[in-house]
């Protein structure tokens, strides 16, 4: 005897760029962003009975999206997620729950001419800007924001020592070293109760995405580095401690190793230790530091 044990389904994907054109500044703004969704709720006869009947299609999900776009602002994307997971989630009374994704791809407004162009952009940076936003029946919209692929590296004032040494420890110790990291960072914000709440939290969305990169960047700078995981704690507090709705923060940070090269092998040339300035850059394996801090 089986059952079905879960079951959800959704389109991923969705590319949606939206222009707003300013015409008495003479100016337009652009958002480019790549969007996924997924439908829980009574469908389990679409798998089991061949059911088609419960089956929102995945192609009037793609068709939802982009006409929501035309009728909604898209930014902040915590708000545009909200509207689309709500969306589902009231219009068909058998989906219970709405999962929506937001990529939100930097376009960065030029200067030419020393002056802010009107209509021509940038991509200076492969980051991005990213939500889940979950509507459930009967418990409200939940939504996570998030800054994602951000590239950081110093070329000092970290250090890795005083962990566990057995047989199987080979790493030396250090004092200083190279630190980078590729940031995933997130904040769960406490759950709204409806769709008009998150609408009423808008300014706040924006404001909280800055102080994140913020506190990311300027705590990646100035804290003298005893470990990641250490580094990354003090951000996760800073961040609670300045967006009171927030109810968890989380880190994902990856290590970019950069080895030193011993040239010691061409006439005695010294490359290590303090006279180390010629480095490898190491793809993998790597190590991986994650947390979550919560009130």
């Amino acid at each position: 005897m089986v059952k079905l044990s879960a079951a959800r389904y959704g389109k991923d994907n969705i590319r949606v760029y939206k222009v707003h054109r300013n015409n008495e500044a003479g100016t337009q703004d652009v958002v480019e962003m790549t969007v996924g969704v997924l439908l829980l709720g009574d469908i389990e006869t679409s798998y089991t009975q061949a059911d088609n009947s419960v089956v929102v299609a995945t192609d009037t999900m793609k068709n939802t999206v982009y006409l929501l776009a035309k009728q909604h602002p898209v930014s902040p994307p915590e708000l545009f997620g909200s509207i689309v997971a709500s969306h589902f989630v009231e219009t068909y009374k058998h989906i219970h729950s709405a999962q929506v994704k937001v990529i939100v791809h930097k376009w960065t407004r030029m200067t030419v001419d020393g002056k802010l162009h009107p209509h021509s952009f940038l991509r200076d940076g492969a980051d991005t800007r990213n939500v889940e936003a979950v509507a459930t029946e009967g418990k409200g919209v939940d939504v996570r924001s998030a800054i994602a692929g951000l590239l950081v590296l110093k070329s000092t004032g970290s250090a890795f020592h005083g962990f566990i040494r057995d047989e199987y420890a080979t790493l030396p110790e250090v004092s200083d070293r190279i630190l980078s990291t590729e940031v995933d960072c997130g904040w769960s914000w406490d759950t709204f109760t409806n769709l008009k709440d998150v609408q009423a939290a808008v300014p706040k969305f924006d404001d909280a995405w800055n102080i994140a990169k913020t506190i990311t960047l300027e705590t990646f700078a100035k804290d003298e580095s005893a470990s990641v995981q250490n580094t990354m704690y003090k951000m996760c507090e800073q961040i609670l401690s300045a967006v009171p709705m927030v109810k968890a923060v989380d880190y994902s940070l990856p290590n970019k190793h950069y080895f030193e090269i011993d040239l010691s092998w061409y006439n005695g040339l010294k490359n290590t230790g303090e006279d180390a300035e010629v480095y490898a850059p190491q793809s993998d394996p790597n190590g991986l530091i994650q947390c979550t801090v919560s009130r």
